[in-house]
């Protein structure tokens, strides 16, 4: 079991697990089936591309490796800072919108 530690004000928590990993820590085979999707899907060529396209523009902002804010793209076709959190939860859900709202800016010359 994987656990996570969230420091508040200098003092170590371990953070509540939440819906979705407590339904994978009490279906492991529901788990292997992601696990399976998720390396299938992050092997194909876009997706490939869509991750190496956040990394350029995290280099080229002098923040890669350095844990913080997610790079994130926008509506408008550039990119911003973003808490992770929000933007992971945007993705995915029904009718909502995929990308963050806004023009963003661009840091890398492509």
């Amino acid at each position: 079991m994987v656990r996570q530690i969230a420091v508040v004000r200098g003092k170590n928590k371990v953070a509540a697990k939440g819906r979705t990993a407590k339904f994978y820590a009490s279906n492991p085979e529901a788990y292997k089936k992601k696990l399976a999707y998720d390396k299938k899907r992050n092997a194909k060529p876009e997706r490939k591309e869509y991750r190496a396209e956040l990394a350029r523009e995290r280099r080229a902002r002098g923040i890669m490796g350095k844990g913080g804010k997610d790079v994130s793209h926008t509506s408008g076709g550039g990119f911003k800072l973003e808490d992770p959190k929000k933007n992971r939860a945007r993705n995915g859900h029904g009718n909502n919108g995929r990308l963050a709202p806004g023009k963003g800016t661009k840091k890398s010359k492509r």
